[in-house]
């Protein structure tokens, strides 16, 4: 099919009633229709394995399912009967279910890190629980985030720091300071300056490259020496990196961590986890002042951690780990080959981890580009390839793979025509796609 020839009708018109009826049209911002071309934002009428059919009928290759979170892909089996098997027990209960302990076992058992988990439904309420905690630990109010990573909550010390900071106070906002990734030095002036007053330092352990030699066990000696919390927040790293994690990968063990994500492939369930003296601070069996850790209604949802174990024993007993690793150097080494072929390999730039890939769309000055990033989006779409990213599944085949290096070699060529061109706009199909975080809509 052409680009020009691509068109979305029926998911235009549902883009329509989700925006009259939803803030932004979608529940998380990654998800909106400005993060694709105009006319051009499927909207899902269901999935299975790594593929996805929108409401026009169109079937596409996915990755970065579920913003990272179904890792074994969609309707997985062991899952669903993991699921399945709870749904005629009950999902929630005035008192906690003994599935509650067996959850926890298992999750400890696959994070032997960790001493104590609770868990929650989304990432933003455990990394916000694990801030609370190192500040009631330390009695210090100030919070020091990895400038270099882009997201860790919804709450206000977070989002404070971001251009979405509209309704914040900046007294809040204030306490949160940033230290830039794999820079020691760097992080030490900060707990310098503000010593005694920094209460953790959190960060994704890794990201799109691997952490300099001796920087995690660095890290961990600075906030030993500074006495802070180290947080590692892992809802990316988790699973996707080992089973148990970056912290199960480097052998640098924090105070507290987080996950979620590929934790239960896609229901809804995240954790924080930790030291049994850090976390006992949210129980009952201390004599100090009590922490409100984390209390939701549906942390126990019983379906959603019978999905956690089934994921942790999928991923243990199939070598899903690896398996990620080996679908995404197929991908990397594919495209990279396919832009080069193209004379756009300095300009469609694959990035991360084999298990967590990312692309980057680069101008004729090689800048980062929207406009740039539109056009191969289009040409994506149009070849069936659903790729705000190139996080892969473990449900690809290397038949998706080779369909989705076709697809590329095609938006490549079309991608050299506009740097030919000296200007992408002929091919952008109306206006760029935006950034999440910007002030204005």
């Amino acid at each position: 099919m052409r680009t020009e020839d691509f068109r979305l009708p029926r998911s235009r018109e549902a883009n329509e009633r989700l925006h009259a009826l939803i803030p932004g049209g979608a529940h998380t911002y990654a998800k909106g229709d400005d993060q694709y071309p105009e006319g051009l934002a499927p909207v899902i009428s269901h999935g299975r394995g790594a593929h996805v059919w929108d409401v026009d009928g169109n079937r596409y290759v996915e990755y970065g399912s579920g913003l990272r979170s179904v890792s074994l892909g969609h309707a997985h089996p062991r899952v669903l009967d993991a699921v399945r098997g709870e749904l005629d027990r009950g999902s929630n209960f005035v008192r906690p279910s003994l599935l509650e302990a067996r959850a926890a076992e298992r999750f400890l058992a696959t994070v032997p890190t960790a001493e104590m988990v609770k868990f929650a439904k989304n990432g933003s309420d455990a990394t916000t629980a694990a801030v609370r905690l190192a500040r009631a630990a330390t009695g210090r109010p100030r919070v020091a985030l990895c400038a270099d990573h882009p997201f860790f909550s919804v709450d206000d010390w977070f989002i404070g720091t971001t251009p979405l900071s509209a309704g914040i106070p900046a007294a809040t906002t204030d306490l949160t300071v940033g230290f830039p990734y794999g820079d020691l030095a760097a992080t030490e002036e900060l707990l310098t300056r503000y010593e005694g007053e920094v209460a953790c330092l959190i960060l994704e352990p890794a990201a799109h490259t691997e952490p300099p030699p001796g920087y995690l066990a660095g890290l961990r000696a600075l906030a030993d020496r500074h006495g802070c919390v180290l947080v590692f927040d892992e809802m990316i790293t988790g699973f996707r990196w080992s089973e148990a994690g970056a912290q199960g990968l480097y052998g640098v063990v924090p105070d507290l961590s987080t996950f979620g994500k590929a934790l239960g492939n896609g229901f809804a369930v995240s954790a924080l986890a930790g030291r049994r003296e850090l976390m006992e601070l949210g129980g009952l069996r201390h004599s100090g002042d009590r922490v409100f850790l984390l209390s939701t209604t549906h942390g126990a949802e019983t379906h959603s951690l019978a999905a956690a174990m089934a994921v942790q024993t999928t991923y243990v007993e199939e070598g899903v780990t690896a398996r990620l690793h080996a679908l995404g150097e197929r991908l990397a080494i594919g495209v990279r080959d396919a832009a080069a072929a193209m004379g756009v390999g300095d300009h469609v730039v694959v990035r991360g981890r084999a298990s967590n890939l990312v692309f980057a769309t680069l101008d004729d000055r090689h800048r980062p580009s929207q406009e740039y990033r539109t056009l191969f989006l289009r040409h994506l779409l149009a070849g069936g390839v659903l790729a705000p990213s190139f996080v892969v599944s473990a449900a690809l085949t290397d038949a998706d793979i080779d369909h989705t290096v076709d697809v590329v070699s095609q938006a490549c060529a079309v991608y050299r025509k506009a740097l030919d061109a000296g200007d992408p706009t002929p091919w952008l199909g109306g206006r760029p796609v935006k950034p999440v975080f910007r002030r204005r809509a």
